[in-house]
């Protein structure tokens, strides 16, 4: 289903409101300090922002949020998660309400019993790949054999590497893999400590355009959807917030659309990064699609579970069967009205 034709009903009166909308974030691998505790669903709404979620930027420099939850009585308080496993960190331990993460790490997550679901997907990106310096010799997955592969375990990232050493016929165990977080992941690459990189935009579109570092595999498949999660204590005794937050996800997604310059320069300023890395990254980015999750999602999530079980990420193929049949709560996209949200930011 296209974005246009989801939300044609709602085009004109949310376009004429946009102009009365009014609303940080440093690179990927940077925190914002000590996090608060998240709200146990009284006064405040916790919820991530990230640079790999645009969106989350845009919406946290709007100011969209606080006016839609306003209403509510509810407040916001922003957390910055530095990657997918910082997100699931910071939902498994009750320090947020709502988290984006990509696919399958929401699935490893919940998999391993946190108790997360996804309540909408926010785009379908190709934020992740195989990166080498730019006068790299490797020029293929079976070249690393013997070599080193910086990665952030828990991330798009992780899956996307160990999927593309199974399909390529590698062995994982002749590759030294070394944890790290996006950012330094590109730092160790670039300082010559690894010799290719599993990257995340816009941290990897960064390292093409500043320097010349260069994608050497590439498989849209085996980068998973942008979840946005929520924990299920909060979709129980907050649901009125929680289709809230949908609501004004969906609003900034057509937004977005429907605004690319704006759009892109939020991401820009609020990433740190430069033009034409925005612009990379966008173009990377699919925001339109269904944002209901469901069977796709789940389906392509199938094919990511044998292999945490057999990489040990997860103890059983039990435990994704569960985790499989249990993730998804459709029904805040389902019932998404980004006319609402404007209705409600614009008071």
């Amino acid at each position: 289903m296209s974005l246009n034709t989801r939300f044609a009903a709602s085009l004109a009166s949310v376009s004429a409101l946009s102009l009365l909308l009014t609303g940080c974030v440093t690179g990927e691998g940077t925190g914002n300090g000590s996090v608060a505790p998240a709200s146990q669903a009284d006064s405040t709404v916790t919820i991530d922002y990230a640079t790999y979620n645009p969106l989350s930027l845009i919406i946290k420099e709007k100011g969209w949020l606080e006016a839609a939850l306003k209403d509510e009585g509810k407040e916001v308080e922003w957390v910055n998660s530095a990657g997918s496993n910082k997100a699931n960190e910071a939902l498994r331990s009750g320090n947020l309400d709502v988290g984006s993460t990509a696919g399958s790490a929401a699935l490893l997550a919940r998999s391993n019993g946190s108790p997360i679901k996804v309540i909408d997907l926010y785009s379908q990106p190709e934020w992740s790949a195989i990166v080498t310096t730019g006068d790299s010799t490797i020029t293929s997955l079976k070249d690393l054999e013997g070599k080193s592969v910086a990665v952030t375990k828990g991330t798009d990232p992780y899956f996307l590497l160990l999927q593309a050493f199974q399909a390529e016929g590698v062995d994982k165990n002749s590759v030294t893999i070394q944890n790290l977080q996006h950012a330094d992941g590109r730092s160790a690459l670039d300082n010559g400590q690894v010799d290719a990189w599993s990257g995340l935009d816009p941290i990897m579109a960064a390292a093409e355009v500043e320097s010349g570092d260069k994608l050497i595999y590439r498989n849209l498949d085996f980068n998973t959807y942008g979840f946005l999660n929520a924990t299920e204590s909060f979709i129980e005794s907050d649901p009125e917030s929680a289709q809230t937050v949908v609501d004004v996800y969906e609003y900034a997604r057509q937004w977005a659309h429907d605004h690319r310059e704006e759009a892109i320069s939020i991401f820009k300023d609020k990433a740190g990064i430069n033009r034409e890395t925005a612009e990379v990254v966008w173009e990377r980015s699919n925001l339109d699609i269904d944002p209901v999750p469901g069977e796709k999602q789940v389906k392509v999530l199938e094919g990511v579970g044998p292999i945490l079980v057999e990489s040990g990420d997860v103890p059983a193929q039990t435990d994704i069967d569960k985790a499989l049949d249990s993730i998804v709560e459709p029904k805040f996209a389902e019932q998404a009205d980004p006319a609402r949200a404007a209705e409600e930011v614009s008071k």
